[in-house]
């Protein structure tokens, strides 16, 4: 049994990264009279690893790499126009429609009926916040954390704060560096149900001993069966 279940909402609830990798393909375009798509594709990798420290995880973030990844790859040639246009896209991130994943309603809904549950994400407060209002899941969780990242740190202070034991909290989510690895270190359990796109920067390789900590689904339909079972061992 559990006292609470958390999950991570971007490309675990909902689908997020296929709408960053949309703008990534909008913006070699767009920079295309200046460099090749691979040369865009690195120095806007580059840029954003680099900019974590200065402005964390969220479309605002990734908003001002666009833009300085554009002048640094045109040689400071990029017109007015240009950034608008990146600032365009921006706000259409911001304000994009909230489309869950197969399954998300159902499961949601049938685990809150037995379960306290919880929303642990990363990224800027007002768009999180946003998304998950909009997502119409919002009734269902008891608990909502908008965190700057999700570390093992993070993932104590979270259990500290509601006082939940380690052995009786589950996490759900799509990232092994983020969602699971924490957790398992601390003492949890999780559930690790992949996306198709991953962000690079979301990649790890579980530990031999890591593994027996957590179980991978398919898809979100699986989950509550899953849970069952966990709770009767």
């Amino acid at each position: 049994m559990f006292d609470v279940i958390a999950f991570d909402a971007d490309d675990t609830l909902w689908h997020t990264e296929g709408l960053y990798s949309g703008v990534q393909d909008k913006f070699k375009q767009l920079l295309a009279p200046y460099s090749s798509a691979e040369r865009v594709e690195e120095i806007l990798h580059q840029t954003e690893m680099r900019n974590l420290a200065y402005y964390g995880y969220g479309i605002k973030g990734f908003a001002l790499s666009l833009i300085e990844a554009a002048i640094a790859l045109s040689e400071g040639r990029i017109a007015g126009p240009e950034i608008q246009r990146l600032i365009d896209l921006a706000k259409e991130m911001v304000t994009a429609e909230v489309r869950l994943l197969a399954h998300a309603q159902e499961t949601v809904a049938m685990l809150a009926a037995s379960y306290p549950l919880m929303v642990i994400t990363k990224g800027d407060l007002f768009d999180q916040e946003a998304k998950i209002a909009r997502s119409g899941l919002r009734p269902y969780f008891r608990y909502v954390e908008i965190v700057s990242d999700k570390t093992r740190d993070h993932y104590a202070a979270i259990l500290a704060k509601y006082r939940l034991t380690p052995a009786r909290f589950l996490m759900v989510g799509n990232s092994l560096r983020s969602d699971i690895l924490p957790v398992v270190a601390l003492g949890g359990r999780a559930v690790h149900i992949p996306y198709h796109i991953t962000w690079a920067h979301e990649d790890a390789i579980p530990a031999d001993g890591d593994r027996e900590r957590y179980v991978e689904l398919a898809h979100l339909g699986l989950l509550p069966a899953l849970v069952k079972e966990l709770g009767r061992a």
